[in-house]
């Protein structure tokens, strides 16, 4: 069986070369300089902190003004016209703001940087992974990203700002570690050592850390969460680095934060969600969640869609706080922000509005805290079912909005709803007394059956409640999620990368792929250049091969090294020439920096001049290939070129035959052709492009 793909996307070049400019570089750095390198290693870690605390910090503060705002406004507009009519003036008002904040972010999003819509976990996944995805670390992403992620959740879209913090963080350490933004024309020397995908892989992977542990105060989650759903490579050095960008991102927004609600030196909010502390005692249950994309490609189109979801969440919001009966006391140690009297009693006011009347983080902050008695069954029924829809139908949205807050909520309606139930059921209420803790244990069965994390959720869920009791009970119900959850379907993430046709390598081969041989895998022929070649023959050869093409064997017959397409581009870009006539090779010198100048988006061929006479002259690719690329027998079995090739973070792959002459080339696309399908192993047909 064979389905037919198109694989657009190229991947990142995780393995050093370890050419002779490398080699030179290394053996004039001195052991002072190594020291320094990895002082400005722990240097960026405390920057991409810093900036990203900041950074959620600005989101919580922009979002709880501009919903603060919203929600005042139509309180007012509301508790007006109770008693004379005229409600469907508060339903247009609520729906009007709901729609201008997000058609803003929309337009955003829409029409300045697609890339910047969703949560960007899987793309930032899928960059770790090694895949190259356009525009994901640029800055103008970061700028619509925390643009687009207030007006979404100002705009009361259910969604939350906890997933794209995640994405933000990624961007602040691509671009802090690079020491350059081509979007603002800065250049800063001073990292110009780390411009080179392996080191820019560490700094993401450290920038996706800390922005869970800006998002959940949890740095030890983050690290975990980059280890468990990003990063495909690790060392012992980069986890301590990863865990100092996280505690400095937790602290900074929590300083920050302190100060902002009044209370410096406090430090009591320590990410954008705070669970609350809770009590020991527990119990469990499970969930799936549907995958919804938006197949709308024009952007007018795009925004209006979000701005009618926007309209119609209001709508049915309104409805169902207007027909709810469900009316509890507002005593004076009540903790609702927003509280909604509407047809209740005086003293009394309607709980379906605490639910719906607040952003999202308060509302699961309720459910897990307010005392037993403050929802009636079915309240929590009702708003279960509906705010499940609606954040079904968002996911897909061209809106820059994150899938774990809505799923902390759903799960926290059907967790505080079973344990309603359970305490009904039982009739004994010193045992289930507390439906909060149930809400606490539902929204990490919801939110894990999501996304499919296991380990690094349940130590966010222990941070954020800073309980160690509930860790037992957590994972437990998590690892039930993941198990069930993967017996039907894929997880969101992964559903969502290959969606959009991602050559994603997960950690193993596909199972039976055995009697699968690097030889039925490669590609072939393979397109190759001699030590010395004419400038002719490569100009012609980047010009007739797409972009695809990135690597060329190196042989005079046999392996001798491996060069790249960015590299000969450097080398023609600056006349890396030698007269033919020459009987010694004397062409000029370039040194590590003139390909790090370059980096990362080295120019097309079409770009550089080359004319007849220097078509004519010849290029000494010694000093610039790599000497000793990595190659397997034609006979290997496609598990062990797979592990190879994953572990190492290779781009490419020679495969030779028993003299050591080139017979093919593996690359990340090949690789992700197969995978297990209902019928066994099978095959991808790859699309032309």
């Amino acid at each position: 069986m064979s389905n037919l793909v198109r694989f657009v996307f190229q991947s990142l070049d995780y393995d050093n070369s370890e050419n002779q400019l490398f080699l030179e570089e290394e053996r004039r750095m001195s052991h002072m300089g190594f020291r320094c390198l990895e002082i400005r290693r722990w240097v960026i870690c405390g920057l991409i902190g810093f900036l990203t605390g900041l950074i959620a910090c600005l989101i919580d503060i922009a979002v709880e003004e501009l919903a603060g705002y919203k929600y005042s406004a139509v309180k007012q507009n509301i508790e007006k016209f109770t008693e004379f009519g005229g409600l469907s003036i508060s339903l247009i008002l609520w729906a009007a703001l709901n729609s201008a904040f997000v058609m803003v972010g929309a337009i955003a999003v829409a029409f300045f940087e697609p890339i910047a819509a969703g949560s960007g976990i899987p793309q930032i996944k899928c960059y770790l992974n090694g895949v190259k995805i356009p525009c994901v670390v640029r800055l103008k992403t970061l700028a619509i990203k925390v643009f687009g992620v207030i007006c979404s959740v100002a705009g009361g879209l259910a969604v939350g700002k906890e997933g794209p913090m995640i994405h933000s963080g990624a961007v602040v350490a691509a671009g802090v570690s690079q020491g350059r933004s081509t979007s603002l024309k800065k250049d800063f020397k001073i990292f110009e050592y780390f411009r080179r995908d392996t080191e820019k892989r560490d700094f993401v992977s450290a920038g996706a850390a800390a922005g869970v542990s800006a998002a959940f105060g949890a740095p030890v989650g983050g690290v975990l969460f980059s280890l468990e759903e990003g990063a495909s490579f690790w060392n012992q050095m980069l986890t301590w680095r990863i865990f100092f960008a996280s505690m400095i991102s937790t602290f900074t927004l929590n300083f920050f934060l302190s100060i902002y609600h009044g209370k410096p030196g406090e430090l009591s909010s320590p990410g954008l969600i705070n669970f609350g502390r809770f009590d020991s005692d527990v119990s469990s249950v499970s969930i799936s969640f549907s995958y919804s994309d938006a197949y709308i490609h024009r952007p007018c189109l795009q925004v209006m869609e979000a701005m009618l979801v926007a309209a119609v969440t209001a709508t049915v919001a309104f409805a169902m706080i207007y027909f709810s009966n469900d009316c509890q006391p507002l005593g004076q140690d009540s903790t609702e922000e927003y509280p909604l009297q509407l047809f209740c009693a005086d003293g009394e006011y309607n709980s379906m509005a605490t639910a719906f009347f607040n952003t999202p983080e308060r509302s699961v902050r309720s459910l897990f805290h307010n005392p037993p008695g403050s929802y009636n069954p079915l309240t929590l029924g009702v708003f279960t079912l509906v705010y499940f829809v609606l954040a079904v139908w968002t996911y897909g949205l061209t809106v820059s909005a994150g899938v774990f807050i809505p799923s902390l909520l759903i799960g926290a309606a059907w967790g505080r709803l079973f344990g309603i139930l359970l305490s009904t059921i039982t009739s004994s209420q010193s045992i289930w007394a507390d439906p909060g803790k149930y809400a606490l244990i539902g929204a990490a069965a919801q939110l894990g059956g999501i996304v499919r994390m296991t380990l690094s959720l349940t130590v966010i869920m222990v941070e954020a409640t800073g309980n160690v009791t509930y860790g037992f009970p957590i994972m437990l119900v998590l690892m039930t999620a993941k198990i069930v959850g993967d017996y039907f379907i894929e997880g969101l993430y992964d559903i969502h990368i290959k969606l959009q046709s991602v050559p994603f390598l997960h950690w193993d081969a596909p199972p039976t792929s055995h009697w699968l041989t690097a030889r039925e895998v490669m590609s072939s022929p393979v397109t190759c250049f001699n030590r010395v070649e004419r400038v002719g023959r490569i100009v012609d050869v980047l010009s007739n091969t797409s972009t695809n093409h990135n690597g060329f064997p190196v042989v005079p017959g046999k392996i001798c090294g491996l060069i790249l397409r960015s590299q000969l581009i450097v080398l023609l870009k600056h006349k890396v020439f030698v007269e033919r006539a020459s009987s010694r090779l004397s062409q000029r010198r370039l040194q590590l920096k003139d390909f790090r100048d370059a980096y990362p988006r080295f120019p097309p061929i079409q770009s550089i001049h080359v004319s007849q006479d220097e078509r004519e002259c010849m290029m000494d690719l010694n000093e610039f290939m790599n000497p000793t690329p990595y190659t397997v027998p034609q006979e290997t079995s496609l598990p062990r070129v797979f592990k190879l090739f994953r572990a190492l973070g290779l781009r490419h792959l020679v495969v030779v035959d028993d003299e050591n002459r080139v017979v093919g080339l593996v690359t990340r696309k090949d690789l992700a052709r197969y995978h297990l399908g209902k019928d066994g192993l099978e095959e991808l047909q790859l699309a032309q492009t």
